[in-house]
């Protein structure tokens, strides 16, 4: 495949997250446990050069990609797969805050208009919360849980920044990501066991989501980049947010209202201004 063709598959597959979590009858924190385990034997056994990478500071970012990995399935076994990307995706409002703070990069009158937009799409998000439903169980829990995902992604963000500041020669930045799995596996699997009896279609989606959603999707992102700017990268990845809503809809019939459908639209116009922009960074994929 060519290098943009990988990236865009890359964000297919990421996109698949949400319904893949919501089709299991495993729980939150046993999804969040095996699905990270068995994508970082996968991104273990395909980038074997990666374990040169794995530094204290790779695994300092990696804390925090654990963080996005376990509330983002724990988002999604509570609220809408609409609700909790594009609240995770207000991940630059963060950003922009965190950057004076983590990486001196100061805050301009420019920055101010994206911190606007994708703020009133938050609000837009939550006042369209709906009531529970079976895919659904408790939407303003999962909502605030999709919020601290959306600010621990910006955090790994700031992280991967401050990797490629000189160049991340060792491979830490993908580094970070296999140990942010296997920090996620190790942390949620207290709350996972005991396991229970589950069908060969529960086991058939983590070992999909692990393999496929997060593992082959890293490896093809990983491939594109290789010719492909960030800037472009970043603008292609937002298939995701695009397409996440609906794999639910068509395989789950869960419709996200349309006050949320509005603050998702917000919150996704603000992120591709952003990203157009010099000082772009990329898109959420958890």
């Amino acid at each position: 495949m060519s290098p943009r063709l990988q990236i865009a598959v890359a964000a297919l597959l990421f996109s698949t997250g949400g319904a893949a979590i919501k089709a299991t009858q495993f729980g939150g924190w046993q999804v969040a446990s095996f699905r990270s385990g068995i994508a970082a034997v996968t991104l273990l056994l395909v980038l074997p050069g990666v374990r040169r990478g794995m530094t204290l500071r790779a695994a300092t970012v990696g804390l925090a990609y654990a963080a996005t990995l376990v509330t983002f399935v724990l988002a999604n076994k509570l609220t809408t797969s609409a609700n909790a990307i594009y609240l995770q995706s207000t991940a630059p409002l963060y950003l922009l805050l965190l950057g004076p703070l983590l990486l001196k990069e100061r805050i301009t009158r420019r920055d101010l208009p994206i911190l606007f937009a994708v703020g009133g799409g938050l609000i837009l998000v939550f006042m369209g919360s709906d009531a529970p439903s079976s895919t659904a169980t408790d939407p303003d829990r999962g909502n605030v849980i999709a919020v601290i995902s959306g600010l621990s992604y910006a955090v790994m963000l700031c992280g991967l920044r401050w990797l490629g500041r000189d160049g991340d020669a060792r491979g830490e930045g993908i580094a970070a990501v296999v140990l942010g799995n296997v920090f996620a596996c190790l942390a949620a699997l207290p709350m996972a066991l005991p396991v229970g009896a589950h069908g060969i279609g529960d086991w058939g989606a983590v070992l999909y989501l692990g393999v496929f959603q997060i593992g082959l999707a890293y490896v093809l992102v990983t491939r594109g980049l290789r010719r492909v700017s960030a800037l472009e990268c970043s603008l292609i990845l937002l298939i995701e947010t695009a397409c996440n809503p609906v794999w639910s809809w068509l395989l789950l019939s869960e419709v996200p209202s349309m006050l949320a459908l509005a603050g998702g639209a917000l919150i996704a116009v603000a992120t591709i201004f952003q990203a157009m922009r010099p000082a772009s960074g990329p898109v959420d994929h958890a």
